[in-house]
């Protein structure tokens, strides 16, 4: 039973590792951010925080937003709030990812950088350990109003881009490209590793508790089977 646990913490971990790789790739191309980033870089500059610092800010704002509209909060959204940003200052602040100093550097770190990005997802979210947190309110949200997802993200991510933009964050080619290309590599990606997201089944936080609960209870039996489902 541990050893399944662990196996799943650390495909959790290295998933978020490996998106971070990818989301510094896609910073230090210098051909504009994607749009949460672009938040994420305008907040740092406003108030002067590191731009990990800023994600993990918006990450935890997101997650109470999940936690209010009643969404699911799992270990892998927590870890992604957390791990995310420190992840990215680590490899900022480490210079251990040069940056582009021509386009053509810029656009061949862009697309390593997205196809990263959608690797670490299919670890992380393989996992079966929760969702990031921004993909939880987007889910919350649809519950809520019953509008499409597409149109959800879109209006967020729209939002957030602007805001950021105001914020001085960096727009570029880079920014249209994250947009609209990391949906494609995410689904090739997903395709190629054989990951159907509609057939995983995350566990929650909430499960954890109840395990918790029966396990103190007295009925162990029940309770190992249920967390090694």
């Amino acid at each position: 039973m541990l050893q399944k646990v662990l196996w799943k913490f650390l495909k959790l971990v290295v998933g978020l590792f490996i998106c971070s790789v990818g989301i510094v790739l896609t910073i230090n191309c210098n051909l504009g951010l994607s749009p949460w980033d672009v938040f994420h870089q305008g907040l740092s500059n406003h108030i002067g925080i590191t731009i990990g610092t800023a994600s993990i800010i918006v990450g935890s704002i997101v997650v109470i937003a999940d936690v209010v509209l009643g969404e699911n909060v799992g270990w892998g959204t927590v870890f992604n709030m957390l791990l995310i940003g420190f992840f990215m200052d680590l490899l900022l602040y480490s210079n251990l990812i040069p940056e582009a100093d021509n386009l053509f550097v810029g656009i061949i770190m862009l697309i390593l950088g997205l196809v990263l990005l959608s690797v670490g997802m299919v670890f992380y979210m393989g996992s079966g350990l929760g969702s990031g947190p921004r993909d939880g309110l987007m889910v919350a949200i649809q519950k809520k109003t019953g509008k499409s997802l597409k149109l959800i993200r879109g209006t967020i991510e729209v939002g957030a881009l602007i805001v950021g933009f105001l914020l001085g964050g960096k727009v570029g080619i880079g920014t249209i490209i994250s947009a609209f290309g990391l949906g494609y590599f995410t689904q090739m990606v997903f395709g190629l590793f054989k990951l159907d997201c509609s057939k995983i089944k995350h566990r929650f936080i909430v499960d954890d508790i109840k395990f918790i609960k029966v396990y103190m209870s007295g009925e162990k039996k029940a309770a190992v089977q249920n967390i090694v489902k």
